[in-house]
């Protein structure tokens, strides 16, 4: 059976996401510099998307 195209969703728009998850806030927080080796991946503080 297949799906009706007006339920595919477009390629070309992405919606902004609010929630990163636990990797990509690890790299966002490596990219900044707040991030040491060796930190743990649970607890982490509050991080806004990049832009």
């Amino acid at each position: 059976m297949s799906q009706h195209r007006s339920l595919k969703g477009s390629g070309k728009i992405v919606p902004k996401r609010n929630v990163l998850k636990r990797f990509e806030r690890i790299n966002l927080l490596k990219e900044r510099g707040e991030w040491k080796e060796g930190d743990r991946g649970l607890g982490l503080r509050k991080t806004k998307p990049a832009e």
